[in-house]
């Protein structure tokens, strides 16, 4: 038996096996680290609220066609909410928003993370009669965003 374990095909095939498992390790780590996990949950429960998933509404703030319906899709895709989408008030957003709409703008910050949205473009309109936790407005530079 010992024969058998110091033969070169078990060592062969056991550095094999762990380079394969080092390998699965380490393309793991990297994926993470480029494509970081997207956290579509509520950092806190509001009881006023229906779910534990952020609730968002998905406006078009640049006239494009349809853009709010493409990104109302990949955002459900990650697993937020979205509970409307429609036209903004204007056309005339150069920059994409979030707009806060709860006392907790670290939903808002979150959905923000997930479309590659600079935190400085985080605004903040809260009011009691709103039931979502953030509004995205999609403006002209809607093609940069991660999605």
């Amino acid at each position: 038996m010992r024969k058998w374990l110091s033969s070169p095909v078990f060592l062969n095939a056991s550095i094999g096996i762990l380079s394969v498992i080092l390998f699965v390790l380490v393309a793991a780590l990297i994926s993470r680290v480029v494509y970081p996990r997207v956290l579509p949950e509520r950092t806190d429960y509001e009881t006023h609220l229906i779910s534990n998933v952020i609730q968002i509404e998905v406006l078009n703030g640049y006239g494009e066609a349809g853009i709010a319906t493409r990104y109302t899709n990949k955002l459900r895709n990650l697993g937020f909410d979205v509970v409307h989408s429609g036209n903004f008030e204007s056309y005339d957003l150069e920059h994409t928003v979030v707009i806060a709409r709860s006392n907790n703008k670290e939903n808002a910050r979150r959905v923000a993370q997930a479309l590659g949205i600079d935190p400085r473009n985080i605004l903040t309109e809260t009011s009691p009669y709103y039931y979502l936790d953030a509004t995205v407005v999609l403006g002209a530079d809607h093609h940069l965003l991660k999605l």
